[in-house]
């Protein structure tokens, strides 16, 4: 099928408001990464300073929603939007995004510009991910178990290790490249880690969140993106933005993620001007042609309607 069709920026915004909405920064990027690293940081010393069931709950899900929000960075670098410097935007999306949480910046690249090119087409390699909803709420149950007891994180990560592969395939290299930066940031942290006294925390306060709350808040995320949207030729109507509440934002929807109609709309906007992007298209009077919830639990009532 051919690609969806695209809203022309000068259609909707004047030139000074583009130039602004796209500006890339020297700084910003930078800035947000330590960011996220700071909260998973400040979230663990939290639990290890005060160690109690609240404090732990607390930790796993902070540092959890800022393992996807380096997923989210990563994303950023894959259009280029981390810094203007194209081997440094490289560099930070690579090393310190995704490395960290078992992605690949160049890897995701290609396969996102294709999502964005066919987004809800049979072209899409993320429909996958939207083409099921709505379901039960039985069936959104049993995913929130898989996700929240580490079945998904192993079944991506690791069950195709063993598999046996079908005749004429090979079986999957176990160190691709991938993995391979995974495995060297990893342990890198674990000795870190080791070395200050902590070896523990590696597994309880970085592994555990990776596999139980990122999980769910990834699957969120993304039911929240496509699920339900009823796409139509219309480009307002190929994405969901989901007025997310600050509560929301530290723990499932961290640097503007919510805001995915702007995105597809107008992708090189970075994800720190989504949110005045989103601004000024209320108020040009384009919320009526947007597919808007408010916030996740609107969202899930949505999904879970079959």
């Amino acid at each position: 099928m051919p690609a969806v069709s695209r809203i022309d920026p000068r259609a909707v915004f004047t030139p000074e408001e583009w130039a602004g909405l796209t500006r890339r920064s020297s700084w910003m990027g930078f800035a947000l990464v330590a960011h996220a690293w700071a909260l998973i940081i400040g979230a663990g010393a939290m639990f290890i300073a005060w160690p109690n069931p609240v404090t732990f709950a607390l930790a796993v899900m902070v540092i959890g929603a800022r393992q996807l929000g380096l997923a989210i960075l990563m994303h950023d670098g894959a259009h280029g939007a981390l810094h203007p410097d194209a081997k440094i935007n490289e560099f930070i999306g690579e090393w310190l995004c995704a490395a960290p949480v078992g992605s690949n910046l160049q890897t995701y690249r290609k396969y996102h510009l294709k999502h964005h090119r066919y987004t809800e087409q049979p072209e899409d390699p993320d429909l996958m991910l939207s083409r099921p909803f709505p379901i039960t709420r039985g069936s959104l149950w049993r995913k929130v178990v898989r996700d929240m007891t580490g079945q998904t994180f192993f079944q991506q990560r690791f069950a195709g290790l063993f598999a046996t592969p079908k005749s004429g395939q090979k079986k999957a290299l176990f160190l691709n490249e991938t993995r391979k930066r995974f495995f060297a940031f990893n342990a890198l942290l674990l000795l870190a880690l080791s070395l200050a006294g902590y070896w523990w925390a590696f597994f309880v306060l970085w592994l555990l969140p990776m596999a139980t709350w990122m999980q769910l808040i990834l699957r969120i995320r993304n039911i929240g993106e496509h699920a339900v949207v009823h796409a139509t030729d219309d480009p307002f109507h190929h994405a969901r933005t989901t007025l997310a509440n600050p509560v929301e934002r530290l723990l499932l929807a961290p640097y503007w993620v919510h805001f995915h109609a702007e995105h597809h709309l107008f992708m090189h906007v970075p994800c720190w001007n989504l949110e005045k992007a989103h601004r000024l298209l209320m108020e040009k009077g384009y919320g009526p042609r947007m597919v808007l919830s408010d916030g996740y639990s609107d969202v899930l009532a949505l999904a879970a309607t079959a």
